[in-house]
């Protein structure tokens, strides 16, 4: 990503969301800022940066938006009317105080997103096309779904929330904020491991997932689980720098050298989880940081405390039936009891639906497989998977696993 792609990429959920606060129509929104994001990446190089970026994109994304205003309905000509006596000059100066008047709605705009009138799905599935930048492709991967399945329910949740008429002003953060922090976890995840392209990361997304989830965190200092998610967050993000070698290479955990984690991020994260545990009410993300602090708090994977992540696991699972979860569920069994007891678990998980066509479930039964002495069945396992991940990085470290076993 060149420096010119990821200053767009920072700006634009900024954007959208100031817009939809001035506009309320999100579908439209959308369109006007990959517009302007588009003559920013055609006319930038050639003309030079503007002095205010943000400024900038607003004011076209919001002609962009005013114009197809103008050409749509009669139901909308006493707003064309309106736009009509204002001076440009006058509209470029009140597009650009708006911009740059220093606030960020873009949290607001994730609780729009997240509207009571849709499923738990369509809302989280919408805000990480709109806000969290994923493609329709990369979302239908973390749902597990086909892709044009997710393009349907896309534009269906866009519609309900055009429909419903409810802007800013009414959104409700206290029941939506569930579905926002199950987004926010969602685009951090992608951004720690991209589910496809040449990069292990995509920094702006974990980056921006750190930045709001702080956000987040000041409206709801009491919350648990907002804190457990910034513990999980910063817990997990810790040890970024640590997961590639020099070519950009996946470095496996059980690799990575610890001294490159980051102890100020295992410091607040730590410190974070043991507040909220002390609590006594706890949920999903507050286990997940707990696994995630025991792990960064380990010299090694061999000196990791392996029961007490099990017995986390099969709590995490009562509350929460996540696939992925039992995965790593099966992994921290074959640490305690053996391979054989963690390949079992895995052949049991096969039989889920939402696993058939994922390559982490081919990907984990090979790491098994190599730690029960079956280097032969291993191989085969590591090259499924290779072949089912759209993910260069992993693609490459599979194949390189299944190499290094037939080279023995």
């Amino acid at each position: 990503m060149t420096p010119l792609e990821a200053d767009l990429r920072d700006l634009a959920p900024r954007i959208l969301a100031g817009l939809v606060r001035r506009h309320r129509d999100l579908a439209a929104c959308e369109d006007a800022v990959q517009e302007a994001l588009l003559a920013a990446a055609q006319q930038w190089p050639k003309e030079g940066r503007p002095g205010d970026p943000r400024a900038w994109l607003f004011h076209v994304a919001h002609r962009r938006v005013v114009d197809t205003v103008r050409a749509e309905t009669a139901r909308r000509l006493r707003e064309q009317v309106v736009v009509s006596l204002v001076p440009p000059e006058e509209q470029l100066a009140l597009a650009a105080d708006e911009a740059t008047a220093g606030r960020d709605d873009t949290l607001e705009l994730f609780f729009l997103c997240c509207h009571p009138a849709l499923t738990s799905a369509s809302a989280i599935a919408l805000t990480l096309r709109t806000l969290g930048g994923l493609t329709t492709a990369e979302i239908a991967r973390a749902f597990l779904v086909p892709e044009a399945t997710m393009a349907q329910r896309l534009s269906r949740a866009r519609q309900t929330i055009k429909s419903s008429g409810v802007g800013f002003e009414t959104a409700q953060p206290d029941q939506n904020r569930g579905a926002v922090m199950h987004v926010l976890y969602l685009i951090f995840n992608e951004g720690y491991v991209a589910s496809s392209g040449a990069d292990v990361h995509r920094v702006d997304l974990s980056n921006e997932a750190l930045r709001l989830t702080r956000m987040l965190r000041q409206l709801s200092p009491g919350d648990p689980e907002v804190a457990g998610l910034l513990a999980l967050m910063l817990l997990t993000d810790a040890r970024r720098d640590a997961r590639t070698g020099p070519a950009g290479e996946l470095i496996p955990l059980d690799q990575q050298d610890r001294s490159r984690w980051n102890r100020a991020a295992i410091e607040e994260g730590s410190r974070l989880i043991s507040e909220t545990f002390a609590r006594g009410a706890v949920g999903p993300y507050q286990v997940q940081a707990a696994i995630a602090a025991l792990h960064d708090e380990a010299p090694s994977t061999g000196a990791t405390d392996w029961p007490q992540i099990v017995g986390l696991y099969s709590l995490l699972l009562r509350m929460n039936d996540n696939p992925m979860a039992a995965l790593s569920h099966a992994v921290a069994l074959a640490m305690v009891e053996g391979p054989a007891v963690g390949l079992a678990r895995i052949e049991e998980l096969a039989n889920d639906p939402r696993l058939a066509a994922s390559h982490r479930l081919d990907a984990t039964r090979a790491h098994l497989l190599e730690r029960a002495g079956r280097p032969a069945e291993a191989i085969v396992a590591f090259e499924r998977a290779a072949k089912r991940t759209a993910s260069i990085a992993e693609r490459d470290f599979l194949l390189l696993q299944a190499a290094r076993l037939r080279d023995r």
